[in-house]
């Protein structure tokens, strides 16, 4: 292949599988693979997940739901964000968990179940300091009180309580993070007071699954995690969680160039003697962002090297000196690192951003390909 993003579907399983030794009294796992797996591939790692001991899936979109449905995935499914008019019929039909807001959202939920005879199965959100999605707790209480009634008319069942944390990548020890956990154990009262029974509370993330037991109620809920990437500043071998994908390319043209040359847009990048140039055939089209330029390094014939010059929309350019390089050589530009490649949050590190932007922004253009488990 020109290029490709190859995923280990058994780093996967036993990502979650290590996550799920974490998780404190008994809480079950739900692995989070909206955004395509963050990037990894829906299907194919909800299924590894799920083999690793995952007992929910989460994902963003009513349409992921479906789609996990499709496959014939049946386990316990949380569906949190969609806008006021979708359809939620199908989702509902399909036994998908919706994340609820707001007595809106509540409405919709339970007209949708009556259209389709089954009950809605909806989580309530409390927004406890994110500012995001969520009743506030001034709203909360009134929530509750109207999912209950729609809970004893039947339209509705409330499944679960959620909310999520502000600093999901400073470290579940943030006092933010504190706050937050007092916030939502108050939430939970008022839920209790209203007469809500849910099947699971859940409030950690990929961090706190981690690092913060008391955190973890009912329910964990990872995301990064699941794919080996480190939500907190420890390096993911300590907690004993493998990358689960490298992406790789191949050189497609060498050439020599003088002293002197300016290489690819805007020659921010000259060469300061005669010497070899690789070019690369992926670009920002592909995932490999365009701030890259000069700065992140790439594994090409057992040395890293730093790309030379303005990634292109389709490829980018390495100079590789007097190295012998020839077509065909594999371009790695970051994997788990046991061949000495780049790692993505190596990438994340140079470019200013968390992991997490890294593998989920890899473009449709890159195939995955898939090694173990099951795809």
């Amino acid at each position: 292949m020109r290029s490709e993003a190859r995923v280990d579907l058994d780093a996967v399983r036993h990502n979650v599988a290590a996550l799920a030794s974490r998780a404190a009294g008994g809480a079950q796992v739900m692995a989070v693979v909206k955004a395509d797996g963050y990037g990894h591939g829906l299907v194919p790692c909800a299924r590894a997940a799920v083999a690793g001991g995952a007992a929910w899936l989460g994902v963003a979109f009513l349409e992921e739901a479906l789609a996990v449905r499709a496959a014939g995935i049946d386990v316990p499914l949380l569906a949190w964000l969609y806008a006021p008019g979708e359809d939620l019929r199908p989702a509902v039909s399909a036994g998908v968990d919706l994340g609820v807001y707001d007595p809106a959202e509540l409405t919709a939920a339970a007209a949708a179940a009556r259209a389709t005879g089954v009950p809605a199965r909806v989580q309530l959100k409390a927004d406890t300091g994110l500012s995001r999605g969520g009743a506030q707790p001034a709203d909360w209480a009134g929530l509750c009180e109207e999912a209950a009634k729609a809970e004893a008319e039947g339209s509705v069942k409330v499944t679960g309580l959620w909310s999520h944390f502000a600093f999901a990548d400073g470290g579940a020890d943030h006092p933010t993070n504190s706050r937050q956990t007092v916030v939502f154990r108050e939430a939970l009262e008022v839920a209790e007071r209203a007469g809500l029974r849910p099947e699971v509370r859940h409030l950690a993330n990929s961090a706190a699954t981690l690092t913060a037991p008391d955190t973890h109620f009912d329910l964990v809920r990872p995301g990064v995690a699941v794919y080996g990437l480190s939500p907190v500043a420890d390096s993911p071998q300590s907690f004993g969680l493998r990358p689960a994908m490298s992406l790789r390319s191949t050189v497609a043209l060498t050439k020599r160039v003088p002293a002197g040359a300016g290489v690819s847009y805007l020659h921010r990048y000259v060469t300061e003697r005669e010497t070899t140039l690789a070019l690369v055939p992926l670009g920002y089209a592909d995932g490999v962002p365009r701030n890259a330029t000069n700065t992140a390094q790439v594994l090409l014939a057992g040395s890293r090297r730093t790309i030379a010059g303005t990634v292109c929309m389709d490829q980018f350019v390495l100079d590789v000196g007097e190295d012998a390089v020839a077509t065909g050589d594999e371009v790695l530009l970051f994997g788990p690192g046991d061949e000495g490649e780049p790692t993505a949050q190596d990438w994340a590190e140079a470019l200013g951003t968390i992991n997490y932007e890294i593998v989920t922004r890899v473009g449709a253009r890159v195939p995955r390909t898939y090694v173990g488990g099951t795809s």
